[in-house]
């Protein structure tokens, strides 16, 4: 077996935990938080595969404290000649500055020198040193994507790929080197400077034909090799090692003749390296009386243009020098922006006078002269221009007249490209869409620009904005979609590109921006004349502001809400309830009166009715609605407007927003009939977020099996469908969704599936803390401690690179990792992760809710019956709204065997209403089973419990059952116990 890969700081927790002390102990004594040590702790167990720390520390003396691996930096073809005295100097002002530009003409070497001193500088920086070519970067507002590209950042939810880099940064001691800035540099500077005030630890050096001009900028202007010390000095000794490397040595008499063609070049190391390439054809002397003749046309002037005058003139006197068909190769190649295939080159060149079976020699010709580089690649060989070359190539074409013909066949070659990234998958389409997207971005860019190639411009976007999804740049697809919406020629199109605008949004948690393009897609909506359409889409916008309430920065106001769900009623020619009904007093549902286990029992609790769907949807505005029928309006506009009255009038999601003035029975009754509705209308996706809502209300209701059972349905919906952002957004939702009210039903077998495919979900790669919430707490809840605690690491360092994120899933999540802390007797832990609970959840929630059932559990493991009970002292009724989602058979159940530990008189009246409650629960019944056998003494009763509970999947509370019981059950029970690293 291999052995695992730990880092060096990993190594020297591992070292300390060794020597038996606290994570408060470590963190002191590597200066670090502590949780930054829970953090590198729940690695380490991971990563070694072991159940504790205390096996972590028989584990230690195996490892020694390791160093990083060496930075990846590219790798050049070719040796790096001279430049002591620049590397020096620029390697002192990278450690002195924090961002240092190293500026100069092109092909004076800017890059190499740069790649030198990087690599020289690597054991200065913890995090390593990272390269960010920015040549093949066209859109300036794509300068983070790049940066977060090569750093291996993924977006997180609810912040773009710049915020998401400043976070993987901000505490990192890292040097970024930024290749080829100046065609972009209204992007790199801004850019470079947020990055610089967020991560104070980052140093970037940067290349570029100019000054950044921005604050901090040290500039470090890059000198042409020299050429003192005649035969000796840097510029010859480059051409004797270029020309070395075709197979020529030369006779020391000739290096007078080098010395006066190096000073001829300026000492240019593109010029050189390119003179040199010509040198097996022309020999030296033909070499020197060809570039005599050239740099004569160019003499005088500023010397510092002569610079690149003398790049220039030799990139001339080289292409002239070219057969005609090479030529045309050169400058047609010259518009792809990264390495290409001889098969993309035939297909985008090989027109007259170039013959497309001629493509691949002449591509192996220009190799030859140093104008084109060969690029080894998993996929087979390819090529690339410098870019002095490219842009030099460029020019050549626009002087050809063969630009507009050219990049008109890039774009078709770009169309055709995308279209087959779409039509096939496979393992290597990740790499096949990383090898062509910076040429789809550069062709896009163009063709926009070009209003005869709007259409092709259009399609383009599209299928950029459908491969970033697939390759999981969520915000690129956002973007793409946004441009195709732009670049549109009918309004119908533009406002399907906003809905799919606004599916990606949803997936990456911006509420502002699925309602703005929810709103906008109504717009074109009503300029296509599609009316119906409008309303369908003001009713999205107005159930988004609702449902996804929480992940709005500036939550739209109540009455700009109501008006657009009375305007889209009017527009979709929908029935609905009318503005402002009086939905009546809000009434928590008696808990002593429990609704059965069948996934039909819709009222639950209290004296709530059932309620069926409308025998008649479309045309009965449903039980206690009001106005007439609508005349036969679209079933998918009168579906969204049904979710949407759900959202707005009756609060069924729970919004932030949301007023607590309806009734039970009004949210149940809207929630079914936008099921209904959207069913007859034939779109899973709209019936799946309608059944979010019916889950939603019965939980409301107290009925934790129905809204189980809706929940279920709407994975049973979206699973066989395609990936689409709308489908992928709602199955996330409802993955989340169905683990949660799986367990607030007992199902911890469903809950943990559930959890695990959430965690697994490619889109929230980096997004832990919501991959994993679900399945931490489905875990806990089994009593899966080691899972919980290897589960915690990627969970708290997503948290913390996200933001510190507040929702109603994280608070759970961190409570529970606190839970199984307790469990195991570590109470510092403990409190660290109960201060996670305070910034990750709310106060109320973790007072009345999760909070209370879960420290209750701790309680009751640690002996503490009364203040166990005292934690869930209130009558449920009294915290209705913070139980009734999935806590509440939990509350009860726990709360009546507490009663019995700690002899409360009431105790035999709670376990009966208890049972009630939780008849079809296995986890909760099995609870008040063993509160009954305490209380009556029933030792076989009491054991029955034991193998109730490891049958539903509760191994933990197997365990306590046999501890419970005492003699030799509870030997069992301590044994097993101890097994999971827990202690009594």
């Amino acid at each position: 077996m291999s052995t695992p890969v730990i880092s060096s700081r990993e190594a020297d927790v591992l070292a300390l935990l060794g020597e038996h002390l606290s994570n408060a102990e470590i963190a002191a004594r590597l200066f670090i938080s502590v949780r930054t040590v829970e953090s590198h702790v729940s690695s380490l167990l991971r990563k070694l595969a072991v159940p504790d720390r205390r096996a972590l520390s028989r584990r230690a003396a195996e490892f020694a404290p390791v160093e990083m691996a060496a930075p990846v930096l590219p790798a050049p073809l070719t040796a790096f000649v001279g430049r002591v005295r620049e590397r020096g100097e620029l390697a002192e002002a990278v450690k002195k500055h924090r961002q240092v530009t190293a500026v100069g003409p092109g092909g004076v070497g800017k890059t190499r020198l740069a790649l030198a001193v990087a690599a020289e500088l690597a054991g200065e920086f913890a995090d390593g040193v990272w390269f960010v070519d920015l040549a093949p970067v066209t859109d300036p507002g794509r300068v983070g994507a790049a940066v977060a590209a090569a750093l291996g950042v993924g977006e997180q939810p609810g912040r773009g790929i710049d915020d998401s880099v400043f976070a993987v940064l901000a505490d990192r001691q890292a040097l970024l080197v930024w290749d080829n800035c100046e065609q972009i540099r209204d992007g790199v500077a801004p850019f470079l400077e947020r990055l610089l005030a967020a991560c104070p630890g980052v140093r970037v050096l940067v290349t570029s034909r100019a000054r950044l001009m921005v604050p901090f900028e040290r500039v470090f202007p890059v000198p042409p090799l020299s050429r003192a010390g005649g035969g000796d000095s840097e510029a010859v000794e480059l051409f004797l090692e270029r020309s070395a490397a075709v197979g020529l040595s030369w006779d020391p008499s000739v290096r007078d003749t080098v010395v006066a063609l190096c000073e001829r070049l300026d000492g240019m190391a593109l010029a050189i390296e390119l003179a040199a390439a010509r040198c097996p054809t022309l020999g030296l002397d033909g070499l020197v009386a060809g570039l005599s003749d050239q740099l004569r046309i160019l003499a005088g002037g500023p010397r510092a243009a002569d610079r690149h005058r003398s790049v220039r003139a030799v990139l001339d006197w080289s292409h002239d020098l070219l057969e005609p068909a090479d030529r045309a190769l050169l400058r047609r190649v010259s518009v792809f922006v990264v390495p290409f295939t001889a098969e993309a080159a035939a297909e985008l060149a090989g027109f007259a006078p170039l013959d497309p079976g001629a493509v691949a020699d002449g591509l192996g010709r220009l190799a030859e002269q140093s104008l084109l580089t060969v690029v080894p690649s998993a996929s087979g060989t390819r090529y690339r221009a410098l870019e002095t070359i490219r842009q030099y190539g460029a020019e050549r074409l626009d002087e050809a007249g063969e630009s507009e013909a050219v990049r008109s066949r890039h774009v078709q070659w770009c169309l055709d490209r995308a279209a087959g990234l779409l039509d096939t998958g496979g393992a290597d389409w990740r790499a096949r869409f990383d090898a062509v997207a910076e040429d789809l971005r550069a062709a896009l860019a163009w063709a926009a620009e070009q209003s005869r190639l709007r259409a092709d411009a259009y399609r383009l976007a599209l299928s950029l904005a459908e491969s970033a999804f697939t390759r999981n740049l969520p915000g690129e697809s956002q973007q793409r979609y946004e441009q195709a919406a732009a670049l549109a020629g009918a309004d119908a199109d533009a406002g399907e590109s906003l809905r799919l605008a606004a599916a990606v949004a949803g997936c990456r948690r911006l509420g502002d921006d699925m309602y703005r393009l929810h709103r906008a897609a109504a717009e074109a909506a009503r300029r296509a004349g599609d009316l119906a359409g409008a309303g369908h889409d003001l009713a999205a916008a107005a159930t988004v502001a609702y449902r996804f309430s929480s992940e709005f920065t500036r939550i739209p106001a109540v009455e700009e809400t109501m008006a657009l769900l009375e305007e889209a009623r009017k527009l979709s020619g929908a029935g609905g309830l009318g503005p402002g009904p009086d939905l009546g007093d809000v009434r928590a549902p008696d808990p002593g009166r429990a609704s059965g286990s069948g996934s039909d029992s819709a009222a639950g609790l209290g004296d709530v009715p059932a309620s069926g769907p409308d025998p008649d949807p479309a045309s009965d505005p449903g039980p206690g609605l009001g106005g007439a029928p609508a005349p036969a309006p679209a079933p998918a506009p009168s579906a969204a407007v049904a979710l949407a009255e759900a959202a707005v009038l009756a609060d069924a999601f729970g919004a932030v927003q949301g007023a607590t003035d309806n009734t039970v029975e009004e949210t149940i009754a809207l929630a079914e009939r936008a099921v209904a509705l959207a069913h007859r209308a034939g779109d899973p996706v709209a019936e799946s977020a309608a059944l979010d809502a019916l889950s939603g209300a019965r939980s409301w209701a107290g009925d934790s099996f129905g809204a189980a059972d809706a929940a279920r349905r709407r994975i049973d919906l979206l699973t066989p469908l395609p990936p689409t952002p709308a489908r992928t957004h709602e199955l996330l939702d409802a993955l989340a969704m169905a683990s949660g009210t799986a367990l607030g039903a007992g199902g911890l077998a469903e809950a943990r599936r559930w959890g695990r495919q959430l965690a697994g979900h490619p889109l929230l790669a980096e997004a832990g803390h919501h991959a994993t919430s679900w399945l931490l707490v489905a875990d806990a809840f089994a009593g899966r401690g080691g899972e919980v605690l290897t589960g915690s690491g990627r969970f708290l360092d997503a948290w913390e690179r996200g933001g510190r994120q507040q929702s109603f899933s994280l608070g759970p999540a961190a409570a529970s990792v606190a839970m199984v802390h307790g469990l195991r007797g570590d109470r510092a832990a403990r409190a660290e992760w109960l201060g996670t609970v305070d910034r990750a959840g709310t106060a109320e929630e973790y007072r009345h809710g999760y909070g209370a059932i879960l420290d209750a559990m701790v309680l009751l493991h640690d002996g503490d019956a009364a203040e166990a009970l005292d934690r869930l002292a209130p009558e449920p009724e009294q915290v209705w709204k913070w139980v009734t989602w999935i806590w509440l058979h939990w509350y009860v159940a726990l709360r009546a065997e507490a009663s019995v530990l700690a002899g409360h008189p009431a105790a035999r009246a709670r376990t009966a209403a208890a049972r009630s409650l939780v008849a079809g629960n296995p986890v909760a019944t099995a609870h008040v089973d063993r509160a009954d056998a305490l209380l009556d003494g029933d030792l076989p009763r009491l054991l029955a419990t034991a193998k109730a509970f490891e049958a539903a999947g509760s191994r933990y509370q197997a365990a306590r059952s046999l501890l419970l019981a005492g003699d030799e059950h509870a030997a069992a029970g301590a044994a097993a116990l101890a097994e999971w690293g827990l202690v009594r």
